[in-house]
């Protein structure tokens, strides 16, 4: 690690930092090293210094990521306080709405409203930042991120950075395909429409107060755990099998939305894993359907004290 460790940052770059503290669950181990970059230069200079073979984890909110109680055997950047820049653009091709990598994606909806844009109020739906859901084509209320991409900009292995157009991006539901050496995007410019009249703002707020209603809001979550399967929801599934308010340790089925699973003060990742395997294996016994997770988990599974 010779070139990270002599490497001049100007952000904060942090060793044996607990993801704890960086993650929507409040669980996880230690990282070998994290780093919050001062802007998109610094985070590219960094990027530069990397060995090829480094283990790199993209962060934003840490929603959506389950990190083992092992900890990441690597290096964390986090974007989740830089690349923060929100703004609109005019073209050729119209008002297109720019937004970095770091953007809250609830800001970005706020910002679209504000400005009298529409086609990006689902964002307001979406517990992580920009760069996460151009990673997972994240969605809500009926809306995805990629449909909603002219283009992004991605940071490569090596400090290459390049524009890709929402054409050459293969994606379905919660999945996009990335080049092998592409560690994470930077930015990127979203279509839009005017909504002078305010519909698509008022859609926008109703959405937001359903959501509230009827989701754990304010409680520890990584938001849904699982995918939807093909004509059903996994809410019902788990609902069905008789699963809420199940408990492993310190992480619970919430009573309130059963594809949410929240934690208390004493959960460890190991409960939060136990737990999101005891539900995908009673709803397959119980109705043969598959549950395929939403949230990606990463790190080592043995405890920072080396036990298993």
């Amino acid at each position: 690690m010779n070139a990270l460790a002599t490497a001049p940052v100007r952000g904060r770059l942090l060793r044996d930092e607990p993801l704890a503290r960086h993650t929507s669950w409040r669980v996880g181990g230690a990282a070998d090293r994290y780093f919050e970059p001062a802007d998109r230069d610094d985070l590219i200079a960094f990027v530069r210094a990397l060995p090829a073979d480094e283990a790199v984890l993209w962060l934003g909110l840490g929603s959506n990521l389950l990190v083992r109680d092992g900890g990441f055997r690597g290096t964390v950047i986090c974007l989740h306080n830089a690349l923060d820049e929100l703004r609109v653009e005019e073209g050729s091709e119209g008002r297109r709405l720019h937004a970095q990598a770091g953007v809250h994606c609830a800001r970005l909806a706020k910002f679209a409203e504000r400005e009298q844009l529409a086609g990006l109020g689902f964002m307001a739906g979406i517990p992580g930042t920009v760069g996460g859901a151009l990673a997972m084509n994240a969605g809500a209320w009926g809306g995805e991120t990629w449909p909603r991409v002219a283009e992004a900009e991605l940071l490569f292995r090596g400090g290459r950075t390049d524009w890709i157009a929402r054409d050459a991006v293969r994606y379905r539901y919660r999945h996009v395909e990335l080049p092998s050496d592409a560690l994470g995007f930077l930015a990127a410019r979203f279509e839009v429409e005017t909504d002078a009249d305010g519909e698509h703002a008022r859609y926008t707020r109703a959405s937001l107060a359903q959501r509230k209603a009827t989701q754990p809001v304010g409680r520890p979550s990584a938001g849904s755990t699982f995918r939807n399967p093909p004509g059903d929801h996994a809410a019902r599934l788990i609902e069905a099998c008789g699963l809420k308010g199940h408990r492993i340790g310190g992480a619970e089925v919430s009573t309130q939305h059963a594809n949410f699973i929240i934690t208390d003060a004493t959960a460890r990742a190991a409960d939060v894993e136990a737990l999101i395997t005891h539900i995908a294996l009673t709803v397959r016994a119980q109705t043969g359907i598959e549950l395929v997770t939403e949230v990606r988990i990463v790190g080592d599974a043995r405890s920072e004290g080396g036990a298993p």
